[in-house]
Order: structure tokens, then C-alpha cells, then sequence
């Protein structure tokens, strides 16, 4: 389920050796539920007593990893992780992984543990940090993203054990959350040439970026002057801002979806 597949070995140098979890199974029926984990995973033997209590991660300014954000392919789809720590908020189903992980190479090559604040996830930058909301009881934690996946098609997120613990969904194997990116302590302050932007596109040829920067500047004039095109990670990017607050720049990225039926995003630079 979060284990990156041969295919991805190849791409990212570091990256996990655990096998793949490929089959959900349940405890059997004679035997108390632990869970809608995978075969040969779930919680531990001797798990700490202080479960609950395990703190949130907290959220730090930190180097990305070298290798463990680049663009990787697993069983055959592509997948282009973030390259800078960003906006991002999106709901899905949360799984968790455990002891069958317990020990091994994350993707980036840190030893996971199930009992701290981690989890897995296909395009959040590593090392990133994210609030997950359980939608079904409002319960929150922090968690540190250091791996890749899950990969199964409806999954957004992998929590680890502790994790998953804290917001209640051990017995369900699966919840439905909200996960939205945590900023570290001065991470998005405006700078010189900083502050937050609406990326609108991404495309190969400046030619098309261009193109585009005239066509919003045309049908949103207000915006005229804020819109640049330019060159990140080998795309031309177009780019609405700066602005000081994300609330600011969202408030733009819903008129040009409104106006233009174009999804931006928000980034911070």
C-alpha cells in the first residue's frame, strides 16, 4: 500500500526496500479485530503505554531531501512531487501502516518508526509537515511526512500507527481526513522577491506560458501587472502575486477559477 515498487527503486536513490502491501485482510474471527490493516502488518506486540500521549511533530524549517522529490514513476503512472513547502489542502481516505514497516528505509532513508508523528504521502515535499483531520470526529494531529505513497488508487495519505491512533481510526483501518500542509515558523514571510503567489500553469515551452499570461492579464486587467511567467524545476510557471496572506491570494484563485475556469494553486517563494 505505501511501499514504493521496483520501478520507483530505480528512480529515487533513496527510497524504502520494505516489500508491497498489496491485499487487505482482517484478524480471524476468532481472534479480536486489530484492524483493516494488510497481510502480515498491524500494530505491534509491546506497544508503548503512553499511545495518546505521544506529541504532535513539530513543525521546523528543514533542507528538502536531494533525491527523495523527484518525479517518479510506480506501476506505471507518473508522479512530480512538490519542489517547494507550499499551501495545500485536499480530503481523501487516510489508511495507516505498522509493524510490518516498523524498522525499515523510509524514502528518505530515515528508519521508520510507527510510534511517532510520520506519514507517507505520493507529492508532499520530504521533509514537509501536515495537519490531518479525522472529518468523522474532528480530531487533529501533526505529522511529518518522510516517506512516499500510499499507491492504492482512492488513498491520499498514509498515517503511521501513532498516528492513526490519536485520531481514532486503528479498529477502521481507513478514515475520511482533511490533510492541509503546516508552514514552518517563518516559512512564507515576505521577502525580497518572496510572499505567496497563485501558480496557474506549468508548461515546457515558454511560448504556451506566455500565451496564457496574456490571456489573463486581458480578461482580469486588475491582475495585469501581478502576473509573471518563469523558470522553475525545468517548466515556465505562471505565477499571480505576490501576496502577503494566503487567505489574500486565495481570495484570486477563486476569481480566476470563476473567470477563467483555471485551477490555481498557492505557493510560497
Amino acid at each position: 500500500m505505501r511501499r514504493l515498487g521496483l520501478t520507483a527503486l530505480l528512480v529515487l536513490s533513496a527510497c524504502s526496500s520494505a516489500p508491497e502491501r498489496t491485499e487487505p485482510v482482517e484478524s480471524p474471527p476468532s481472534a479480536p479485530r486489530a484492524g483493516g490493516y494488510y497481510k502480515d502488518d498491524g500494530p505491534g506486540d509491546n506497544p508503548p503505554p503512553n499511545l495518546s500521549a505521544i506529541p504532535d511533530a513539530e513543525p521546523r524549517r528543514e533542507p528538502l531531501h536531494r533525491w527523495a522529490n523527484r518525479p517518479y514513476t510506480v506501476f506505471g503512472k507518473g508522479y512530480t512531487p512538490m519542489s517547494t513547502v507550499q499551501p495545500y489542502k485536499e480530503q481523501g481516505i487516510a489508511s495507516w501502516y505498522g509493524k510490518k514497516f516498523h524498522g525499515q528505509k523510509t524514502s528518505s532513508g530515515e528508519i521508520y518508526d510507527m510510534y511517532k508523528m510520520s506519514a507517507a504521502h505520493k507529492t508532499l515535499p520530504i521533509p514537509s509537515y501536515a495537519r490531518v483531520t479525522n472529518l468523522a470526529n474532528g480530531r487533529s494531529v501533526v505529522v511529518r511526512i518522510n516517506d512516499r505513497g500510499p499507491f492504492h488508487s482512492n488513498r491520499i495519505i498514509d498515517l503511521s500507527y501513532a498516528a492513526a491512533h490519536r485520531l481514532g481510526y486503528i479498529t477502521a483501518g481507513s478514515a475520511r481526513v482533511e490533510v492541509e500542509s503546516v508552514l514552518p515558523p517563518g516559512e512564507g514571510e515576505n521577502k525580497a522577491g518572496g510572499g505567496v503567489f497563485v501558480q496557474v500553469g506549468a508548461f515546457s515551452s515558454r511560448g504556451n506560458a506566455e500565451d496564457l499570461r496574456a490571456k489573463v492579464a486581458a480578461q482580469l486587467a486588475a491582475l495585469a501587472d501581478k502576473v509573471e511567467v518563469l523558470s522553475l524545476d525545468n517548466l515556465w510557471r505562471l505565477h499571480v502575486g505576490p501576496y502577503d496572506t494566503q487567505d489574500a491570494a486565495r481570495a484570486v484563485a477563486q476569481s480566476i477559477e470563476a473567470e477563467l475556469n483555471l485551477k490555481g494553486f498557492l505557493v510560497v517563494r
